[in-house]
């Protein structure tokens, strides 16, 4: 039996697979490709039998890893809305979120996902993800009182999208930031709470 590094067992375990995930999804994001057991071990620092005490095969890692990265990535961004207490603010904080995730390699990590694993599961995946991160952000809309929320909601989606394909290509995530917030910060402004309604210069 391997030797316990956590308080429990159950603990141990839970560190071990977070540690495959974790290793996995550095692979993923650096080579596109499906990593093998053996390489996922290696970089989570276990032998490769203990890698199928967790996971039996690469395909139960692979879906494993899409049932973790989504979630995590709607996770970040309901956190990041909710830290704004201002409604108009968290419209920004979507998008910057997204964008930052982005960078990060999320979305390469889903789209080599999409890629190596394609399957139903991975496909509902991807449709609660896109109702999870469009949720907050028509609620946000509809407290703003802004006509027709979900149409607004999926034109500053598109946004995100738009800076994901500057991002893959030679655009900095700075200078996506820069555009993005330069042009969303006037209509952040004018829907803060107090100013609605006011015309701007």
């Amino acid at each position: 039996m391997p030797r316990i590094t956590a308080p429990t067992v159950a603990e141990h375990r839970a560190a071990q697979q977070r540690a495959l995930l974790d290793a996995a999804r550095t692979l993923l994001a650096q080579t596109g490709e499906a990593p093998s057991m053996a390489e996922v071990a290696a970089l989570a620092g276990l032998a490769r039998p203990s890698a199928y005490q967790y996971y039996k095969s690469r395909q139960d890692l692979l879906h494993a890893l899409v049932l973790d990265v989504f979630p995590r990535w709607a996770q970040r961004v309901e956190e990041a809305m909710l830290a704004e207490p201002e409604p108009a603010d968290r419209i920004l904080a979507y998008v910057l979120t997204n964008i930052a995730l982005v960078a990060e390699g999320e979305h390469a990590v889903g789209n080599a996902l999409a890629a190596v694993a394609p399957s139903e599961e991975l496909n509902t995946q991807s449709a609660l993800m896109h109702a999870q991160l469009l949720d907050p952000l028509v609620g946000t809309l509809q407290e703003m009182e802004v006509p027709d929320p979900a149409a607004t909601a999926e034109l500053i989606n598109g946004i995100v999208h738009t800076a994901t394909k500057l991002l893959e290509g030679d655009r900095t995530q700075d200078a996506v930031e820069a555009r993005v917030t330069e042009l969303l910060e006037p209509y952040v402004r004018k829907h803060r709470r107090g100013v609605s309604g006011e015309q701007q210069p």
